[in-house]
């Protein structure tokens, strides 16, 4: 089928990677800085092309898409980006709340497009910008994501807009589970109707460019990354940044009225319900800065203790946290005993608090029947010793570390082999290009404990107690009317 590229347009970056459309294997890269401190659409464009200097995109005759997910493009009338206001700090979260609040509260969010309203997605975005900046969302007739700003402009900017699905069900105007656009909840967010783009099929084309390379439809960076690491039923990602998430394909979209679990589309046709933590790595390394050392000697303190870090419990809620809905609290330190008053059981402690803050998220999703045998582990801190020895059985499934690459941009890859194959027949719409999974190593429950599920279930029910003792009923559904206060603030 040739050669072709995948475009990862990250908030930061922009990556190419150039693969053989039938193998997938990479044939070379290229990576640009965006402007330091500019997110302006434009200087997206100016990155894209310094990538591709040096004759990157040679050859190439197909070109996938992914971008950031929480970037809407706003256009005017004539088809001219409409600056977008920052949505940092609590007035840009009561436009949140005020959205809740105007349609009733949570459930019904959840009902109508599978999620419900955070400070960064699309939807709040479009309510901060007509809050703070009327004349601007007046002047707004289109609204789209990054990726479908890029397909336009690649296209040679035709005289229509695409997306996909993945990309639509990030924006909180789109229904994962009756797939199409919810537009009354764009207007109700900026305040008048707005033109939206036509959403294709997992292995559509968006069109060709004047110079007749296919350009496929493009989705977001999560989903690509999915696409990329070859995850299917069964399989979860979870990744560690200073907070973490976990997502597993599944094969419907999940309503959740809590709000804990967040209804994405994937780039296979399928869905990717995505459930979020506040704390991840940003636990170990605060365990590590109190310790005065750096995250691998952290890790090798915490080997030398023992499973239940001696009874000492790390309830990791730093950041407050998302899952438990629990934003104003902290961190505790439970079971301090003169004996557990060691260095290696406070390391110990924050790796098993750490991953069973991201094990509860993961049983979020357990709980509405998503199977999840295998883990995908992904992030720096997944290259730590004591992350590899206790997920196993703290996750109780399959642990893969992947070798580094730029999933992310190999998924849009992977998706323009899709395309192009449809449109010469070489492929099925129904079945995408079989490109080797991700390699890397494979971790299973147990591999050198012979009793590792029991000492997993062990740690997880120390963690429980003190977690349901110090935040009773934190996992049940919040009150609504909690949720809206000050959210005629917006």
């Amino acid at each position: 089928m040739g050669i072709v590229a995948g475009l990862d347009n990250s908030s930061a970056y922009t990556r190419i990677v150039v693969c053989d459309a039938d193998t997938g294997q990479v044939l070379r890269q290229g990576h640009a800085a965006h402007p330091e401190g500019e997110q302006e659409p434009q200087s997206w464009l100016l990155s894209l092309g310094e990538a591709a200097d040096g004759g990157v995109l040679e050859e190439v005759t197909a070109i996938g898409v992914a971008a950031q997910m929480n970037a809407p493009v706003a256009l005017d009338a004539e088809e001219q980006p409409v600056p977008m206001p920052s949505t940092g700090g609590e007035r840009a979260q009561a436009a949140a709340l005020w959205l809740i609040d105007a349609l009733g509260g949570r459930r019904s969010w959840a009902e109508a497009v599978g999620s419900v309203p955070q400070t960064a997605q699309p939807v709040a975005q479009l309510r901060w910008l007509a809050r703070t900046d009327p004349e601007a969302a007046r002047r707004t007739t289109t609204v789209l994501q990054a990726q479908d700003w890029l397909v336009w402009q690649l296209l040679g900017r035709p005289g229509r807009w695409t997306t996909d699905r993945g990309s639509a069900s990030a924006t909180g105007y789109w229904s994962a589970s009756a797939e199409s656009w919810r537009p009354e909840l764009a207007e109700l967010a900026i305040g008048h109707p707005v033109a939206l783009p036509d959403v294709l099929g997992p292995s559509a084309a968006a069109g060709r460019t004047p110079e007749g390379l296919l350009i496929s439809a493009g989705t977001g960076e999560t989903m690509a990354a999915a696409f990329g690491l070859g995850v299917g039923l069964g399989d979860a990602v979870i990744s560690l940044g200073a907070s973490g998430s976990v997502c597993a394909v599944h094969d419907e979209a999940l309503s959740d009225p809590t709000g804990t679990i967040t209804s994405y589309a994937d780039a296979t046709g399928r869905h990717l319900p995505v459930v979020r933590t506040l704390n991840a790595t940003r636990v170990l390394r605060g365990t590590a800065e109190l310790l005065g050392c750096e995250l691998p000697r952290l890790s090798e303190l915490a080997l030398t203790s023992t499973p239940g870090a001696h009874g000492l419990v790390f309830l990791p809620y730093l950041a407050g946290e998302r899952t438990p809905e629990l934003p104003h609290t902290a961190g505790t330190l439970a079971g301090l005993r003169r004996e557990s008053m060691r260095p290696e059981h406070l390391a110990r402690a924050a790796f098993e608090g750490m991953l069973c803050g991201l094990a509860d998220a993961a049983e979020v999703l357990r709980g509405r029947g998503v199977r999840i045998d295998r883990v995908f582990l992904l992030g720096q801190a997944a290259e730590l010793p004591a992350v590899r020895a206790l997920a196993p059985a703290l996750f109780n499934a399959q642990i893969v570390i992947p070798a580094p690459a730029d999933y992310t941009a190999l998924g849009a890859a992977r998706q323009a082999a899709w395309a192009q194959g449809v449109a010469d027949g070489s492929l099925s719409a129904d079945t995408p290009p079989p490109w080797p999974p991700a390699p890397g190593r494979t971790i299973r429950p147990g591999e050198g404990t012979a009793d590792a599920s029991q000492v997993g279930s062990a740690v997880r029910q120390q963690y429980a107690a003190v977690r349901d003792q110090t935040h009773p009923g934190a996992f049940d559904a919040p009150h609504e009317d909690a949720e809206t206060d000050d959210a005629t603030a917006a």
